[in-house]
């Protein structure tokens, strides 16, 4: 089961003014007076080229003295994801929290030993909806100085902080969005999550844990969040974050599957890898996702005017084997055309190219590529 993860909007600047537009905001849902306004005066970079598969997939240090842990900068930027945060904080992607996809592929590559494909998968997901196609870039987080003040509608805000695209209700360390602060380390959430641990785990989280704390999750939003949101791309997400920490936050030389809880806090909440942490031996994927999803099955749906309402959604991809390309084709044929409809020179020839590493990301799906643009 492959994941769908960071489907976000990132924060673009537009004011009265296009000079004042930011080298990192983001073109989604701008009109195409305002593009035309804005395209002339931005630095167009090619999209880089993301490096292929890594030849050297073992375990090794990465928590080493080219890449040491260090506190935030004033205006460094940090999102949802403690991967992304700790690649950051450890310098294998710009410590300022604002990296092209290639970066980003290759940090996840190198830091953590993400499967190529999955890399590219969430990674450019996130960028046609999160970031700036035309410079290339793209923030971890939400709102900075490096990004100004608010674009008029419809535009996205809100970088990777973004609500129901990469994060969502449900989550595992961060409050639901309906509740406020959607973003930052939740102390009482990941209290909860030390408590299950104890009860599933002893002490340690593994895959028993992940099964049983998502559904506690899911349920916990259904209850209390009167907008709580459980479907396509989120839907997906969820149970890809549930298992990440067991792929990825575990020390290559472990062959236990069991995530220590003071090293899992150091991860979600200080984004910064223990002494001595060496990556996983042997890329890794969503491995797990199928367990945590078969501990407690639920089908994609929301609540609906209120608490403890849920409704399932049929039109959400989920799933079934048809599921996975469903969500690929309504993410291409309605997110990305939503925020793009009319592209023309090179911010559609950015599209082309960005869509296609996107699906590079599906190999082995036997799903069939779209053109929403077209084809250079």
């Amino acid at each position: 089961m492959r994941l769908t993860t960071t489907f976000s909007a990132f924060l673009a600047l537009f004011s009265h003014a296009a000079a004042a537009f930011p080298a990192y905001g983001s073109l989604a849902g701008l009109t195409r007076e305002q593009l035309d306004e804005i395209i002339p005066t931005l630095e167009i970079r090619e999209p880089a080229t993301p490096p292929g598969p890594l030849k050297d997939t073992s375990a090794k240090l990465v928590n080493d003295k080219a890449h040491p842990w260090k506190p935030l900068a004033p205006g460094d930027i940090r999102g949802p994801c403690p991967g992304l945060n700790t690649l950051a904080s450890h310098g294998w992607l710009p410590r300022n929290g604002i990296a092209s996809p290639a970066q980003i592929v290759e940090a996840v590559q190198e830091g953590f030993n993400m499967e190529n494909s999955l890399a590219f998968f969430v990674t450019y997901g996130a960028h046609l909806v999160d970031g700036n196609l035309l410079t290339d870039k793209l923030s971890i987080g939400g709102k900075t100085s490096l990004t100004g003040p608010n674009p008029p509608a419809p535009a996205i805000v809100g970088g990777l902080n973004t609500h129901a695209v990469f994060e969502g209700d449900t989550s595992m360390t961060r409050a639901d969005f309906f509740f406020g602060d959607n973003h930052d380390f939740n102390e009482t959430l990941f209290d909860e999550m030390v408590k299950f641990t104890n009860k599933f785990g002893a002490g340690k989280y593994n895959l028993t844990v992940a099964g049983e704390f998502r559904w506690q999750r899911i349920q916990d939003s259904i209850a209390t969040n009167p907008t709580m949101s459980f479907v396509s791309p989120r839907y997906y997400t969820a149970y890809a974050e549930s298992v990440f920490p067991l792929n990825f936050f575990i020390d290559g030389r472990q062959t236990d599957g069991q995530l220590d809880m003071t090293v899992a806090r150091g991860f979600f909440q200080n984004s910064r890898m223990p002494d001595d942490f060496f990556r996983a031996n042997g890329t890794r994927s969503t491995e797990g996702f199928d367990d945590v999803v078969a501990a407690h099955p639920i089908q994609p749906g929301r609540n609906v005017d209120r608490v403890n309402n849920y409704v399932l959604d049929p039109t959400s991809a989920d799933f079934s084997d048809s599921g996975f390309c469903l969500l690929y084709t309504n993410f291409v044929n309605q997110t990305v055309r939503s925020l793009y409809p009319t592209p023309t020179g090179a911010l559609r020839s950015a599209l082309n190219k960005n869509l296609d590493f996107f699906f590079r990301g599906m190999d082995g799906s036997g799903c069939t590529q779209i053109f929403p643009f077209g084809t250079d």
